[in-house]
């Protein structure tokens, strides 16, 4: 089960849907994966699927900058 919990799962103005960890939706410039720091990249805490990256045991973040 992965990025469908309607409970956890944002949804941008674009329609792109963003996990709670994510900064922003997936592809965009300037982004890229990290490992998700609550499951440490498992997808799972303990028998349910990570709230954080909703199971995907990777989150999107920033990268660079100046």
């Amino acid at each position: 089960m992965t990025g469908n919990n309607p409970d956890t799962t944002r949804v941008q103005p674009s329609g792109a849907k963003l996990n709670p960890g994510d900064e922003a939706p997936r592809g965009t410039p300037g982004t890229g994966e990290d490992l998700c720091p609550d499951c440490h990249s498992s997808g799972r805490i303990g028998d349910a699927p990570c709230p954080t990256c909703a199971g995907r045991g990777t989150i999107i973040r920033g990268v660079g900058g100046a």
